[in-house]
């Protein structure tokens, strides 16, 4: 676990994406299969170790020290696997479970030959355990590492690395290490991806260059997305409105419907298999090819045209495992198409999109009206026309514009030139700061999570929503100071600031759009909340009112 702990420890504490790039290909460069595979498969979050979970591990430590010393310990740190690698007391092995002899748990002796665990070590030994054995090997291996061993070996456990890196930033630090051997272009490791198995080892010796490129073992695979920028004035001063078109942006998520032979899967922007969740949509996928598009929750309304519900809608299905029948009812789904990357067996990607737009139109009429439709081109000559168009936009849940050059193929990642977004402006409130939390990670000393409220009729606070970015460091260090000095109450790990009409903290909020919201107190759920200016100088007696929220709403 060493060179495993040293690379979490180094890319945690390395804030540039070149560092961590660096770090990560030469990991991959002096580590050997199958411990570099394992690797990437926990920084990617494709490593599944379902053994062990965080209450387990709780419950080892309160066996060794006193369970309100680390409860306190866990609120002041902010983090479980800090906190757990470094109150460990490796030296009181007599509790109940470490008293239990290698015999009686089952082990054989090349498991415990070797006490102090390699990365491999433990992802194939707990995944050949069962939970009670699991534990107690856990137990072991958290006795025999230092410090930065635990730490890794528990965050390995829980799975929430948090060190900065995402999947795609991973891919790329493959293409870079594939590159000192083979000519290699990161799109086909992200086509190639879904149909690989952990560890990797036949992705590892072809971009080392001693074997061929691994064939797509996977139907319906996932082809990387093309995203857009955003649309400056300056942009709109040197484009030729002629040469692109325009559509509407829904709110909903960036999705891919891919269907080959019989097997059907849809996945996020990022590649991740989101099928599971979305059983209606996979049903409907009687095609062959691949549909780029906006999954939204759409219910039939009476004239025969579809509802669209809001975000907060298609927030009941994401992240499940299983979908009952009564939330299929309630909350049916449609993907609105915006592309056309494959057409039966043709990759069309290639072709400008004014074709891929007309093979579109022409590809989605064939299919489930009820879940499929295309989404519609705006009319425009001029972009005042277009903005005159995106402030006025046919429905709530459109967020602005997409602009596309006719001309453009479909390019995986983010061009500049080809697409634009041009979303609408957002909205802006004044909150009052009511309540704060230590983040995690680099942050996990700091109170970096508000909580704020707006002003009821009665003069009361009540919780609007919640933001975690939108400030620079040296806004947070100020922040986190008045939370300090502000403190009224704690309840776990939150601490409650004063907030009076005349003594506290106004925020200045910015976010996308607003619901109504029965599970929320205040009523009203915001979508993309973030601190957009801390307003000192604004006495919290003239911030907005719960009423204003609702007013935007109304509008």
């Amino acid at each position: 676990m060493k060179r495993f702990a040293h690379l979490l420890d180094r890319l945690v504490l390395t804030p540039s994406r070149n560092g961590k790039l660096r770090l990560m290909v030469d990991y991959f460069l002096s580590t050997p299969d199958p411990e570099r595979g394992y690797a990437l498969a926990a920084i990617t979050q494709d490593l599944n170790l379902a053994s062990v979970k965080p209450a387990a591990l709780r419950g080892l430590v309160v066996e060794r020290m006193d369970e309100e010393l680390f409860r306190l310990s866990y609120d002041y740190v902010g983090d479980l696997a800090e906190t757990i690698a470094l109150v460990w007391d490796a030296d009181r092995r007599t509790s109940a479970r470490g008293s239990r002899s290698h015999t009686e748990a089952g082990f054989v002796n090349d498991e415990i030959a070797n006490p102090e665990p390699s990365l491999t070590d433990v992802v194939e030994t707990l995944n050949r355990m069962g939970k009670s054995e699991a534990l107690l090997q856990v137990s072991r291996w958290l006795d025999v590492l230092d410090a930065s061993g635990r730490y890794a070996l528990v965050k390995l456990i829980t799975g929430g690395l948090r060190i900065g890196v995402s999947a795609r930033l991973a891919k790329v630090a493959l293409a870079e290490f594939g590159a000192r051997h083979i000519d290699i272009d990161i799109i086909e490791i992200e086509e190639l991806w879904h149909g690989l198995e952990i560890p990797y080892t036949d992705l590892f010796a072809w971009l080392s260059g001693t074997a061929v490129k691994p064939t797509h073992r996977a139907n319906a695979p996932f082809r990387p997305v093309m995203l857009a920028n955003p649309l400056s004035d300056t942009d709109r001063a040197k484009l030729d409105p002629r040469a692109y078109s325009a559509e509407w942006k829904w709110d909903g998520i960036r999705v891919q419907a891919s269907s080959q032979n019989g097997t059907r899967r849809l996945y996020s922007r990022t590649g991740d298999d989101i099928g599971q969740a979305f059983p209606d949509l996979l049903d409907a996928m009687a095609f062959e090819g691949a549909l780029d598009g906006e999954l939204l929750v759409g219910r039939p309304a009476s004239d025969g045209a579809l509802q669209i519900g809001s975000f907060s809608d298609l927030q009941q299905r994401l992240n499940r495992k299983t979908v009952s029948k009564k939330l299929l009812a309630s909350h049916p789904v449609i993907m609105r198409c915006y592309d056309l990357l494959v057409d039966g067996e043709n990759n069309i990607r290639d072709l400008p999109f004014q074709e891929r737009r007309r093979r579109l139109e022409a590809f989605v009429p064939a299919l489930d009206t009820a879940r499929f439709d295309v989404s519609p081109l705006i009319d425009f000559s001029t972009w005042d026309v277009l903005a005159s168009a995106r402030a006025n936009v046919p429905h709530p849940v459109v967020e602005g514009v997409m602009i596309k050059r006719w001309d453009s193929p479909y390019v995986p990642g983010r061009p500049k030139g080809p697409w634009f977004k041009w979303k609408k402006d957002p909205m802006i409130i004044d909150a009052v700061l009511m309540y704060a939390q230590r983040g995690h990670g680099k942050r996990s000393s700091y109170y970096s999570d508000y909580t704020f409220g707006a002003w009821t009729a009665e003069g009361n606070l009540v919780p609007v929503g919640k933001a975690y970015f939108g400030f620079t460091d040296e806004e947070l260090k100020k922040l986190d100071r008045y939370v300090r000095d502000n403190t009224v109450d704690r309840f776990g790990p939150v601490r409650s600031v004063r907030a009076e009409p005349d003594h506290g903290l106004v925020l200045e909020i910015a976010f996308e759009g607003i619901q109504r919201s029965p599970r929320h107190k205040s009523g009203v759920a915001m979508r993309f909340p973030r601190i957009s200016r801390l307003r000192w100088d604004k006495p919290p007696h003239e911030a907005d009112p719960l009423v204003n929220l609702v007013a935007l709403i109304n509008e």
